[in-house]
């Protein structure tokens, strides 16, 4: 086994696991319609925002590459 496949192998589970997390966020909004307080995925997704637009224009552009990332 060669390196290249050793890290190709990890950017399939790192590329997995976050398609996981993208798949569960959706889910705990729904939760948090039907049982209000539950997940607070809300309030936790306005911090996450907040983190980076509290910090102005800098924030502004590492929020934009952090969504160019994920996507």
């Amino acid at each position: 086994m060669n390196i290249n496949a050793a890290l190709a192998g990890l950017g399939n589970l790192a590329k997995a696991l976050v398609g996981l997390g993208l798949a569960l966020i959706p889910a705990a909004l729904v939760i948090d319609i039907f049982y209000p307080g539950t997940t607070n995925i809300v309030s936790n997704l306005g911090d996450f925002v907040q983190s980076f637009t509290g910090a102005g224009l800098n924030g502004l552009i590492v929020l934009l590459l952090v969504l160019a990332i994920v996507d």
